[in-house]
């Protein structure tokens, strides 16, 4: 969440639960009115003042009875509402540490401070002191999906991947739809804790709906990896045809997916068209490689047709030996070099 933003929601919860509370331990009709007018000033943008005001206050109430530690608390919590409108996100957790601090405050108020303090701190960059104080507050709170992913955020920050991919598993538990950022982070996350598997499934759920090429090559590479190159062809294929995988290299690509992943059939067809398209040289090297591809796809008449026009292309003795014990060890002996075509 942008800072700015959470500064804004931040400010804006203190001054929703502040007014019904004044009054709880039984503050002095002063103590009421005085933070009842400084709230008003917080609501018209005069942070600055506000804060001024109530970090003397708080101040000037320190050590007190139990109606002077409320004061202070409840003062110390307009400062920092004041902090954070001035964009002093540090500030405004330091002035929430020191109202937690204080001795008879009710719990549910410093679990509020906390996690408010924990969202600051977060967002301030002190990333430790944030996830000390977020996690600690999820063991006795469900929190929302947007605690755990600022949590799975600043684990990874944190390099602390097991517990990041935790965290990013507990989101999504919460959260149908994922949009870009959180799936980039949710697979990142899931890759740096070795869960591979669970990454990759996460990237091929959301391909259908994306045409950003890095996340296509990310999901077919991810699937390699695991041994599983017929997923990772079939990925590749999926976005080649889409026109998301565009170019040359991601064409030799496709090729050699299908080749690793058991369809060298379709490898041969791509390679026979691109060459047909004028897409790739019509050269020995590449029209060697559509004579392999259809060998290994056992496809004799087009395999011995192919090393046939390699073998007339290169005239390399290598090329017509291959061509001719392919013929015999298939019984096509017609097939096979005659002495003049090797001369």
């Amino acid at each position: 969440m942008p800072l700015l933003r959470l500064l804004a929601l931040v400010t804006v919860g203190w001054l929703v639960m502040m007014s019904p509370a004044w009054s709880a331990p039984g503050l002095p009709a002063a103590f009421i009115a005085d933070l009842e007018s400084l709230q008003q000033r917080l609501a018209a943008d005069d942070g600055q003042a506000v804060e001024r005001r109530a970090r003397a206050q708080a101040e000037r109430l320190a050590g007190g009875n139990a109606a002077d530690r409320w004061a202070r608390a409840l003062y110390l919590q307009l400062a920092a509402g004041a902090a954070s409108q001035q964009e002093k996100p540090a500030a405004a957790a330091d002035y929430l540490a020191q109202a937690r601090r204080i001795t008879g405050i009710e719990a549910r108020y410093r679990d509020r401070w906390q996690r408010d303090e924990a969202r600051l701190r977060l967002a301030q960059g002190e990333h430790e002191r944030g996830v000390e104080l977020l996690d600690d507050w999820l063991t006795r709170h469900p929190g929302d999906p947007e605690d755990h992913w600022r949590l799975a955020r600043s684990l990874a920050h944190l390099k602390r991947w097991e517990e990041a991919a935790d965290r990013v598993q507990q989101a999504r538990a919460s959260t149908p739809q994922l949009d870009d950022a959180r799936r980039a982070l949710a697979s990142a996350v899931l890759r740096r804790a070795g869960r591979e598997a669970a990454a990759l499934a996460l990237l091929d759920a959301g391909l259908a709906d994306s045409r950003d090429p890095q996340r296509w090559r990310e999901a077919a590479a991810l699937a390699q990896r695991l041994g599983d190159a017929g997923r990772a062809a079939a990925i590749w294929e999926a976005g080649w045809r889409a026109d998301i995988l565009t170019g040359t290299r991601s064409l030799n690509r496709l090729i050699e997916l299908h080749l690793a992943g058991g369809t060298p059939a379709r490898a041969a067809e791509h390679l026979e068209a691109a060459l047909a398209a004028g897409e790739l040289d019509d050269n020995a090297e590449n029209r060697r490689r559509l004579a392999q591809a259809w060998e290994r796809a056992r496809d004799r008449e087009r395999a011995l047709a192919a090393w046939r026009a390699v073998a007339e292309q290169s005239q390399a003795q290598g090329d017509w030996r291959r061509l001719e014990q392919l013929a015999y060890a298939w019984g096509r002996d017609e097939a096979a070099p005659s002495g003049s075509d090797t001369l």
